[in-house]
């Protein structure tokens, strides 16, 4: 039977203001803002999907701004660092990018013998890396403020940190079809395609405090599924485990359904369908505030709430 699991869909995290937020990922980090609509269960807040030129799952990194909220703290339990994959020949033009808009970054470290890493974190604190490798051949955004072969592939791999490996990597390879591909100290990588992009990395560390949720953490983890079918599947998969599994919950750019790992970290899976194209085009993607069907009829309302925002690219070329 076919993997019902094919890799990473997107990555959610909370951050303190909406421009900023817009100015750096959109700007700075040259990322396509593919959607602009608002928290599914607190519409008064933007949600925005940042990702490549057709926000193809696994480019995909989203945000809650909840202007003025406190910051949380990296700990165990949770999602710390996100990772994008660059080409290797970008690192000079990154290191100077950073630099440029004064983001401070550790030095370019190597990890398993053959990625070239630079980690950094965004305005909020939330953490960050760069991975510098050849082995991605997908295309990033064409048409942002950072030139198309330097430009961000897509997501590398994710970071969470736990106190031991085993729990979350039970379910991983039981129900979410995952193997161990690579360890390294206290670092087990587990994927279920073995591809950038979908590289889950658990970093043991009982010494570390918990985590705690706010502005620059991670909300939730999403895993992509084909459709709704194998989402079902999935679901079936998870529902003996008692961990409070939702039901099928509608999106609109995917169907999907959250649980907790062991570890305490927020999963969801994501169904690589309908997409982001289902209410604009691929050409207009992000440029007007898309509501879900049941909050259309409070359009004016929610428009006066959300503060208005600009994408402008030329400041960050």
């Amino acid at each position: 039977m076919s993997a019902l699991i094919t890799g990473i869909h997107h990555v959610t995290a909370i951050a303190g203001s909406t421009q900023r937020n817009i100015d750096f990922y959109a700007g700075i980090l040259g990322l396509r803002l593919v959607k602009k609509t608002v928290n599914f269960d607190a519409p008064e807040v933007y949600h925005f999907y940042y990702g490549n030129d057709a926000g193809n799952p696994g480019s995909i990194l989203t945000f809650f701004p909840y202007e003025g909220l406190v910051n949380g703290r990296h700990g165990k339990g949770m999602l710390t660092t996100t990772s994008f994959s660059v080409p290797l020949e970008a690192l000079d033009y990154w290191q100077e990018r950073l630099k440029r808009f004064d983001i401070a970054f550790k030095p370019p470290r190597e990890r398993f013998g053959s990625e070239l890493v630079i980690y950094f974190e965004d305005d909020d604190g939330l953490g960050l890396e760069l991975v510098f490798t050849d082995s991605d051949q997908r295309k990033g955004n064409s048409s942002g403020p950072v030139p198309a072969e330097m430009a961000i592939r897509g997501l590398y791999n994710v970071e969470i940190w736990e106190e031991g490996y085993e729990r979350t990597a039970g379910i991983l390879t039981q129900q979410l079809d995952h193997v161990l591909v690579a360890e390294s100290g206290n670092r087990f990588r587990f994927a279920a395609t073995n591809s950038p992009g979908n590289y889950v990395d658990i970093i043991c560390s009982p010494d570390s405090l918990r985590g705690l949720a706010g502005s620059g953490t991670v909300h939730h983890l999403a895993f992509a599924t084909p459709d709704a079918a194998s989402l079902q599947a999935i679901r079936n998969r998870i529902m003996p485990l008692k961990s409070n599994i939702t039901p099928v919950l509608d999106r609109k750019y995917f169907s999907s359904v959250y649980f907790r790992e062991p570890g305490g970290v927020l999963f969801e899976v994501a169904t690589a369908s309908p997409g982001f194209s289902v209410d604009e085009s691929l050409e207009t993607l992000g440029e007007h505030l898309q509501l879900p069907e049941q909050f259309e009829t409070r359009r004016e309302e929610l428009e006066n709430k959300l503060l208005p925002i600009r994408v402008n690219y030329d400041q960050f070329k």
